[in-house]
């Protein structure tokens, strides 16, 4: 994009989202606004957004009326805002964030022309016995089987997509993304559902025992269940290419396209820090007993022949950046 355009990033002050303004507050002609909750001083969640020159701010309460009076102004809606935690118990609160008004923002961007990209996630897949291929037709979406409301609510508002797209009520231009285990600086706020990199790095840095769950199942050992550990850098890079390019329509993964286990993972966190891994096991917490995933990565195929080209970011070098440039840093914020 050549001219001034405007894109609004709900869930903005959040871990990816705080990440997708960085990069778009550094696209030139771009105004950013960002639609969120800051909470208190105390969770230090607004200084996901301290260094960067956003042109507006709404709280969540807002949305509307602001979309009432500056709408006309918003070429893109990139949708970040959910209650992201595996472990929420109210499905009537999941199903009103993550559902309700994801379709209200799809229904706005179609009935008003307007692009719309939203977070999926690969908790869709649920225990990934159907594989990671992320073809959207209806019968591949409906045949998925999440393992908790939060990837439930992620999967039917996929479907929903689909069938407002084969209605002809779509958006000109929409992008759902199946995001896999992201990681990265600005997510200290999520406390206990941040990345393990973020959760083990304090006990790291004291010179401590990191402590990772032992398998359930017997074909994984103790440490060696797998995921799709991707960059957040990765992830923000390419929605900023998806908002200044467009044309990118349906669902997508988005992954590193590689499966590494907990205890890869781990060991380039010590690595990072120069120590010899110090690892011990721990049983599952009984919430994530029989309802836990052992395996996922991301069919990257889709994504790609769209034109998403940028090689992923390796395990090990990205945890060293996130180490040497936040976690280890008086600043650990981006």
């Amino acid at each position: 994009m050549t001219s001034e355009w405007t894109v609004l990033v709900t869930g903005g002050a959040g871990f990816i989202g705080s990440n997708i303004v960085a990069e778009l507050a550094e696209t030139p002609n771009a105004n950013v606004v960002v639609c969120d909750r800051l909470r208190t001083a105390d969770s230090r969640k607004w200084r996901n957004l301290a260094k960067h020159a956003i042109t507006d701010w709404i709280p969540p309460e807002m949305l509307w009326p602001w979309l009432g009076d500056r709408g006309r102004d918003v070429d893109l809606i990139i949708h970040m805002g959910a209650i992201s935690s595996t472990l929420e118990t109210d499905v009537d609160r999941i199903m009103t964030a993550n559902f309700a008004l994801s379709r209200d923002l799809f229904r706005w961007c179609a009935e008003h022309g307007r692009r719309f990209i939203y977070a999926s996630s690969a908790a869709t897949y649920g225990d990934g016995s159907q594989g990671f291929d992320d073809k959207s037709d209806l019968e591949t979406l409906k045949a998925l089987r999440p393992l908790n409301a939060y990837g439930w609510s992620k999967a039917l508002f996929d479907i929903f997509c689909v069938r407002e797209e084969a209605k002809g009520r779509a958006p000109p231009g929409w992008t759902g993304l199946k995001f896999f285990n992201v990681f990265g600086p600005n997510e200290a706020h999520k406390g206990p559902m941040s990345s393990v990199v973020s959760q083990i790095w304090p006990r790291i840095a004291a010179g401590e025992i990191v402590k990772l769950f032992r398998s359930e199942n017997p074909d994984y050992p103790d440490g060696g269940q797998l995921r799709d550990f991707v960059y957040v850098r990765d992830v923000a890079q390419c929605l900023a290419w998806m908002a200044r390019t467009g044309g990118v329509n349906g669902i997508f993964n988005l992954g590193s396209g590689q499966a590494r286990s907990f205890a890869d993972l781990a060991r380039a966190a010590f690595q990072a820090a120069g120590r010899e891994p110090q690892i011990e096991y721990v049983d599952l917490p009984a919430a994530l007993s029989g309802r836990y995933q052992y395996f996922t990565e991301a069919k990257m195929d889709r994504l790609r022949a769209a034109g998403w080209n940028a090689p992923a970011t390796s395990l090990e070098d990205g945890v060293e950046d996130y180490v040497a440039r936040y976690l280890a840093t008086a600043d650990p914020y981006r």
